[in-house]
């Protein structure tokens, strides 16, 4: 990365102590970001870039209005900072309402325990995405497309607000994604694997096994049959719950969210029982080497760890400044942006359901009929509604894993869902694959865990039943 940002923080500091009297709060946060895209999609190459960036942001609030502005100059920071001046004193009306925070001046970086991808070639690179290719390509003839992504980015930022807060801060995020569609005649299947880090480029080589088994699960679901739709009890593998969790109950539990829904707020009331007591849910980015980890939000917050239900109630939710003074309780570090492009807004960072005490394999006792699901290959969620697509999926028959089925497509409501947990497995597994999105800012790192879980009155999609 360039020096740009050694002669910079004097700069930030004295145009904050310019223009900080005409706002109730301003901020500055600068940013230097370089990066690696490629995509292989069958044999051709579609993507092949390195990229390198410098922007900033400007966000000022003034009686709870907010004004934003970006900008790739810093030349044009002086006019970018009047702009978002007279943006919030536009349309600001009622009450600034930021929770208070200590003012911190720091430098941090999240360290690497391997290879930094800006160290490694494009070449290198390029050869690793053929390398999965080709596997996934050689699993078998019925493999009809192939696609291979590989992404990674540096990002280095200050942070500096009308409150004294300085801070730097630095992270390398890699992620590398992979697909194969099977067909035979009007079937197509596909199997889905990705993964991710912020520790090491090693963590995305060597990775054989796991890619061919995308291909594998893909071409071996061509001679499976539909599952029966129904409801079932199920289990779930781990990757799953985090999903669960993350998609079904974490956007739930980010107080923008339930600020703006009048209806959802009564839902998502504090002291409300959502589970068994065996039920802990968490989310933070304070547990070190995640996705979702970080030592500050984009606002300055220090990174926590908030538990959001315990002994199965709702006792905690995740929140900006804004959210946090709004409601009366206390910011949680969760204030991220994407890039200076957008403003910061309440965004999960590693979300967990905490492992159990039930052996994975009592799971399954007294299940007479009954679905067993692993992995996933997509879901989407409507307000507390979700539907997971299960990578893979076995029916359950009298306690036993029994015959693979495919098209097992999970659905219900989230709150009836998590009322409906019968048991929690002594298991537990980190998924780093997400990229989560949200307000148009898409693919931002987090990371999602959890154990095995047994849930009852699921519905499962499939052909109908007899």
């Amino acid at each position: 990365m360039s020096t740009l940002f050694a002669d910079t923080k004097s700069l930030l500091t004295g145009l904050i102590t310019q223009y900080q009297s005409q706002v109730d709060y301003l901020s500055i946060r600068l940013e230097e970001a370089e990066g690696t895209d490629i995509l292989l999609r069958g044999n051709r190459v579609e993507t092949l870039s390195e990229g390198i960036s410098i922007g900033g942001q400007v966000r000022a609030c003034f009686k709870g209005g907010w004004g934003f502005a970006s900008f790739n100059r810093l030349t044009s920071l002086t006019e970018r900072i009047e702009e978002a001046i007279a943006a919030a004193r536009l349309v600001g009306d009622e009450e600034t309402l930021l929770a208070s925070v200590d003012p911190i001046q720091d430098v941090r970086q999240l360290p690497l325990i391997g290879s930094d991808p800006r160290h490694i070639s494009l070449t290198r690179k390029k050869e690793l995405c053929s390398h999965y290719a080709e596997i996934l390509r050689s699993v078998d003839s019925r493999i009809a497309t192939t696609s291979v992504r590989y992404g990674d980015s540096a990002q280095r930022i200050i942070l500096a607000t009308s409150e004294g807060t300085l801070i730097e801060q630095a992270w390398v995020d890699l992620e590398m994604r992979f697909a194969a569609t099977a067909r035979n005649g009007e079937t197509v299947q596909t199997g889905r694997e990705t993964t991710g880090s912020r520790k090491a480029y090693e963590d995305l080589e060597n990775l054989d096994t796991q890619v061919r088994s995308a291909a594998q699960r893909a071409v071996e679901a061509l001679a499976l049959p539909p599952v029966k739709g129904n409801t079932y009890t199920v289990v779930i593998d781990p990757i799953l719950s985090g999903l669960f969790v993350h998609e079904a109950f974490g956007h739930l539990s980010e107080a923008d969210m339930t600020y703006e829904n009048p209806d959802l707020m009564e839902v998502m009331t504090i002291g409300r029982r959502f589970g068994s007591p065996e039920l802990q849910i968490f989310d933070g980015a304070a547990p070190e080497g995640h996705r979702g980890s970080y030592y500050y939000d984009d606002e300055g917050v220090p990174a926590t760890t908030t538990q959001l239900i315990k002994n199965g109630i709702l006792v905690g939710r995740l929140h900006s400044r804004e959210t946090a003074g709004k409601l009366g309780e206390a910011p949680t570090g969760n204030a991220r942006c994407l890039n200076y492009h957008y403003p910061p807004i309440v965004r999960m960072t590693n979300t967990w359901i905490e492992r159990g005490s039930t052996p994975v394999a009592d799971l399954f006792s007294g299940i007479r009929e009954g679905v067993y699901a692993r992995n996933w290959l997509g879901g989407m969620t409507n307000g507390e509604m979700f539907t997971f697509a299960a990578g893979e999926a076995w029916m359950i028959r009298n306690g036993e894993i029994a015959e693979p089925v495919r098209d097992v497509n999970l659905s219900g409501n989230v709150f009836t869902t998590l009322a409906d947990i019968e048991a929690i497995g002594d298991d537990f597994f980190w998924d780093e694959s997400g990229g989560c999105g949200k307000g148009g800012q898409s693919g931002l790192p987090v990371g999602c865990g959890g154990p095995s879980l047994r849930i009852r009155n699921i519905v499962v999609g499939g052909e109908a039943a007899e």
